[in-house]
């Protein structure tokens, strides 16, 4: 399957839940799947089917495939420690997420296609690969010639969300850096990582 290019709200509406944290998404004045029979009343879903829904809702809101999903979700298996932890701060650690995080993109999407046409630095070193994984206390830059692109020196402002704890970047700077791991009350759609599990382990 590849990878979503439709209407990002409509996936909001069929997952039961903004997954963006848009105050504005249609989700929230219309709680029901889009189409001619959304509004119709529908059973009470399976416990495959509620695994299901936690495992695309956090797929969807990272905009990766499948196999990127499964191949994450077996790196954090190895891992010690707590395999749902352990996933969340894989997919938080991302280069399109810390890039989307440290406020230069709007969202992960743009943020994906800022990593991939080569606009960023990680320690210096040009890094297209927006699955890299970053790691505490290496520095992102956007490279010099990029600054002029209108989203990204608007970012630099205006940081288009606020950055959390363990990111650092001062306001106006083309430079932010990974201060530590992502801490485990900060980590999004944590509560929807035991059906992750649940559905990867059947």
């Amino acid at each position: 399957m590849g990878r979503y290019l439709g209407p990002k709200h409509k996936l909001c509406r069929r997952l039961g839940s903004c997954i963006w944290g848009n105050p504005k998404c249609p989700s929230k004045k219309r709680p029901f799947p889009p189409g001619q029979h959304g509004r119709e009343p529908r059973g009470k879903l399976s416990v495959y089917a509620r695994q299901l829904l936690a495992k695309q809702k956090i797929r969807m809101h990272y905009g990766i495939l499948e196999r990127q999903m499964k191949k994450t979700f077996k790196e954090a298996k190895r891992l010690p420690g707590d395999t749902g932890v352990n996933l969340m701060r894989l997919l938080e650690c991302r280069l399109d997420t810390i890039v989307y995080r440290l406020g230069f993109a709007p969202s992960i999407f743009a943020a994906r296609q800022l990593v991939t046409h080569c606009h960023f630095l990680v320690d210096g070193k040009k890094v297209n690969i927006p699955n890299f994984q970053v790691k505490p206390g290496m520095k992102i830059t956007v490279r010099e010639k990029s600054r002029n692109i209108p989203m990204i020196a608007y970012g630099a402002e205006n940081p288009y969300q606020e950055i959390p704890p363990h990111l650092y970047r001062e306001k106006g700077s083309f430079e932010g850096q990974m201060v530590s791991l992502p801490a485990e009350e900060n980590l999004p759609f944590l509560e929807d990582t035991a059906g992750v599990i649940g559905f990867y382990s059947r």
